[in-house]
């Protein structure tokens, strides 16, 4: 299984939107897993610039599906798995 197909079979397991991740992608913010992967999710702050750009509308109806993390390669940048976030997320 490349880390492609394994990215959308977590995803749609774990029921995240492919607009979460794209949004995630976009204004998240990241930090190093050390182990060669960036972590990414969406902080105060990022949901503020998507409130601005998108509208109130669209956070609160999505408000429920934005604590999500994306883990993306340190190397190429490409989305290897995302998961929902039950924990902080370490700050390094």
């Amino acid at each position: 299984m490349n880390a492609r197909s394994h990215r959308e079979v977590r995803q749609q397991q774990r029921g995240i939107p492919s607009v979460i991740v794209d949004l995630v992608l976009e204004y998240g913010s990241r930090e190093h897993d050390h182990r060669g992967g960036v972590v990414k999710y969406l902080d105060r702050r990022g949901r503020q610039t998507i409130e601005q750009h998108m509208g109130r509308d669209f956070v609160k109806r999505y408000s429920d599906q934005m604590g999500v993390y994306v883990v993306q390669s340190a190397i190429d940048g490409r989305v290897i798995t995302c998961g929902h976030r039950y924990a902080r997320i370490n700050r390094n």
